[in-house]
């Protein structure tokens, strides 16, 4: 036998994790110790759909509408766990009572699994049902979510919804972590990608919205419906803003008087510079200041909260 080759320390396990807890197999334990088998179609094929919610301030932020859209993803893909949608939310407050953390970021899992004969007939393959809990993260760091993010458009088209329903949320990111190295190309710190008719469609991790004339509008096709989307919406009409979803051709939104995007990771995040050229005056926009605090805002309504009960 050769011998191998020495490794880099670019290319060892350097065993450090962030804090946290996952469940996984029937029990909990430190985020370290979460694996999955090399087998797991969910990791060979991608064959997974999962969720995200946040944990802020000690309670989850509009969870039963995170844990709808994973259950319903589930079943349009013929997947089952034997856990229902209350047990599931027990195990995410366990996760993040467990950790201790009052500012979380929340994952839950299905993955195909594996076969016991290695079947490529997905029938064949036991479901597997995954979660953990670590310490909130955003889109967006501090520095950005101050000045805004810089983002540049790219060529490259998501991937359409004959293809993989955007509704069922999921681990084929190759065309979105292409856009992050196009945009890395431009100097830029994210990217858009479009949709197949060649309009603005989301980018990695991220919904997106344009403000002209105090409208607010964003993609409907091809895109996730997100849940902080939709809270953008359900913002918007109590502050009678008006707020739609269409297409937004890429001119329309360099052209824009203000620019930001949404996610679970990092809420409303603004954007001031598109493919190098400033949004509106450069700054966040009004708008948009109004939106995130009124964002923030409903963190506080009992509508929206459901507490963690901590040890």
């Amino acid at each position: 036998m050769h011998s191998l080759p020495k490794l880099t320390a670019r290319h060892t396990d350097p065993g450090t994790y962030p804090p946290g807890i996952a469940f996984m197999d029937g029990q909990y334990l430190p985020i370290s110790e979460a694996k999955i088998s090399v087998l797991d179609n969910g990791f060979l094929h991608s064959d997974a759909t999962y969720d995200v919610a946040h944990v802020w301030k000690g309670a989850f932020f509009r969870l039963d509408d995170h844990l709808n859209r994973f259950f319903s993803g589930m079943e349009k893909l013929h997947m089952s766990i034997p856990f229902d949608q209350a047990q599931v939310t027990e195990i995410l407050h366990n996760c993040v009572a467990l950790s201790g953390l009052q500012n979380a970021y929340v994952e839950f899992i299905c993955t195909r699994g594996t076969s016991p004969t290695f079947s490529r007939d997905p029938r064949d393959a036991v479901n597997r049902f995954i979660a953990f809990a670590i310490p909130f993260g955003s889109v967006a760091n501090p520095e950005q979510m101050r000045r805004g993010l810089h983002l540049a458009l790219t060529d490259l088209i998501r991937i359409p919804p004959s293809s993989v329903d955007p509704t069922v949320k999921n681990y084929h990111w190759l065309d979105l972590v292409k856009g992050l190295y196009a945009a890395y190309e431009q100097g830029a710190e994210t990217g858009i990608l479009l949709d197949a008719h060649g309009n603005i469609a989301e980018g990695p991790g991220f919904n997106i919205f344009a403000i002209k004339d105090g409208k607010i509008s964003t993609p409907a096709f091809g895109v996730l419906m997100g849940i902080t989307r939709q809270t953008i919406f359900d913002l918007a009409g109590e502050m009678q803003i008006d707020c739609g979803a269409g297409d937004i051709p890429p001119g329309d939104l360099k052209a824009a008087d203000e620019v930001f995007v949404t996610s679970t990771a990092g809420g409303v995040m603004p954007v001031t510079k598109i493919d190098g050229a400033p949004i509106g005056l450069g700054d966040v926009g009004p708008v948009t200041h109004q939106i995130t605090k009124a964002y923030w805002r409903m963190h506080e309504d009992g509508r929206f909260r459901t507490p963690i009960a901590y040890p």
